[in-house]
């Protein structure tokens, strides 16, 4: 049994959003970050993607707008709960309020957010002359571009703008990974390599990339179809993301011709499989087709805004390369652009050095599990507030109003997670294969001293001793080897295994 002190104990009481959220019954996702108070001093946890963060019993608020205030002051921004909240907050209850506190930094920042998000105009002069305030604090949220907004004095530093904005704080994992300056890691690589060697790596790298971005759908490409990517990653940094005919070239280039589309598509899609009974269980409800051009829109006007702003590449790219994803924006093709997007982002900036793409494909496609987990989040997340009904040819109707879900999200996983790609790619993939070529060149200028054969039988030679470990099969001997010698054989397993041992 508890003890008589724990029984008499009081829960701990939301405050915040999620009080907020609780008050007016939203139907909306939690917000990453949860407040409460409760017994007991300041402290926080992480737990199932959430941060729940209690606060001593000073900290109480009562009432809606005080909730809000609290939000604003402690909490990181979330577009989605307050535009749910606005839409049931009577106008004139927000405009009481904003003129008993006009001049407010938190009730600035709710009355912009307001106007903003309703497209509603209060019936409130303009503040008089003052400080401008941060509509983003710069301590928890990762921020764009600062657009000056006269009428609250707030500077509006989202990363994108009302059709379109996902939000990124800035956790210690987040702001960990920016320190360790991979793309400065990744240079002196570059520098210190032969440059003929370093040439064939990112030769390898680029048909990695490809082959790992198609294999993530389950698909073999054509070798038409695999030359076409690769041309299209090489040329990456000049990709026009403000450009709908730009993304419908890529898109035909990359799928099968029958599935080339010439428009954002017109059908409901969703992400399911089938099961034993041949019913279909949905893990992702993409967006109404008839949403997608808003969408869209919205998603270019971040982009720009992105890439005008001092963003860090990586954070960036993990916003627009998943938010194109969950927009879904053609029926086949939405996958392997929003992984091309992660390339064009990195080139674009300089955090992959020139003509070098780092193949994060085929890290997702080494530790599937973690990829799908990544994306099943987001999906887990919206799943519940969706309503919709398939028919018996699998043909889905979604019912409900559904744009917001896809139009302000929580990218910090995303962010987090690309990180991670981006440092295997550097320090496994892109050191493994220059130190694999490396090794290779050096075992075959052996071989060719010991034995003077034709090149591409020299190669082959040295690619099966280096696949066994240094030594080479008796059944590849007999089939392949025929007319070498056990004493050549001998010299050549002991000169390969020596040039091994030294580059371990």
């Amino acid at each position: 049994m508890p003890d008589k002190d724990e029984t008499l104990k009081p829960l701990p009481r939301s405050i915040g959003l999620a009080a907020v959220i609780e008050n007016l019954e939203l139907q909306v996702p939690m917000p990453s970050v949860r407040s409460s108070v409760g017994s007991g001093p300041r402290r926080s946890r992480v737990e199932q993607e959430a941060v729940y963060e209690q606060y001593p019993r000073s900290y109480v608020t009562d009432g809606l707008f005080e909730n809000l205030k609290f939000a604003m002051r402690y909490e990181p921004i979330d577009l989605g709960v307050l535009k749910a909240a606005f839409a049931q907050i009577d106008a004139n209850e927000v405009e009481g309020w904003v003129k008993s506190e006009t001049t407010g930094i938190y009730t600035r920042k709710l009355w912009y957010l307001y106007e903003l998000l309703t497209g509603r105009v209060l019936d409130v002069p303009d503040v008089a002359p003052t400080g401008y305030a941060d509509l983003l604090n710069p301590k928890l949220q990762l921020t764009g571009n600062v657009v000056r907004v006269k009428r609250q004095r707030i500077n509006d530093n989202l990363l994108g703008n009302k059709g379109y904005c996902p939000m990124v704080r800035l956790t210690d994992a987040l702001k960990a990974s920016i320190a360790e300056g991979l793309d400065k890691e990744a240079q002196e690589i570059v520098v210190e390599s032969d440059p003929v060697i370093l040439a064939r790596a990112i030769n390898f790298l680029y048909t990695s990339e490809t082959r790992s971005s198609f294999a993530i759908e389950g698909e073999r490409p054509s070798a038409s179809r695999a030359e076409r990517f690769v041309a299209a990653l090489e040329h990456a940094a000049e990709f026009n993301t403000s450009d709908k005919a730009e993304f419908i070239d890529l898109q035909n280039q990359i799928v099968d011709q029958r599935f080339a589309a010439d428009d954002w598509r017109t059908i409901q899609n969703y992400v399911g499989q089938t099961m034993r009974d041949y019913s279909e269980y949905v893990h992702f409800v993409c967006p109404k087709p008839e949403d997608v051009p808003q969408l869209v829109d919205g998603w270019i006007e971040c982009v720009r805004r992105l890439q005008d702003s001092a963003i860090d590449p990586v954070a960036a790219a993990a916003v627009m390369a998943f938010g194109f994803v969950f927009i879904h924006p053609f029926e086949d093709g939405n996958g392997r652009i929003h992984r091309f997007l992660i390339h064009h982002e990195l080139a674009r900036t300089g955090f992959a050095p020139s003509n070098l793409v780092f193949p994060v494909s085929a890290v997702m496609l080494r530790e599937r599990a973690d990829y799908d987990r990544v994306l099943a989040a987001y999906s887990k997340s919206i799943m519940q507030f969706i309503d919709f009904t398939l028919d018996n040819r699998g043909g889905m109707t979604v019912e409900n109003e559904t744009s917001d879900l896809y139009r302000y999200w929580d990218a910090t996983r995303f962010a987090e997670y690309l990180y991670s790609c981006v440092a295997e790619t550097i320090r496994r993939d892109l050191r493994e294969e220059l130190g694999f070529l490396s090794v290779f060149d050096q075992a075959l200028t052996q071989v060719m001293n010991i034995v003077d054969m034709p090149d591409r039988r020299a190669s082959l030679l040295v690619r099966l001793i280096m696949q066994s470990h240094g030594v080479l099969s008796k059944t590849k001997r007999q089939k392949e080897f025929p007319e070498l010698t056990d004493d050549e054989v001998v010299s050549i397993e002991k000169e390969i295994q020596e040039i091994m041992r030294a580059s371990e």
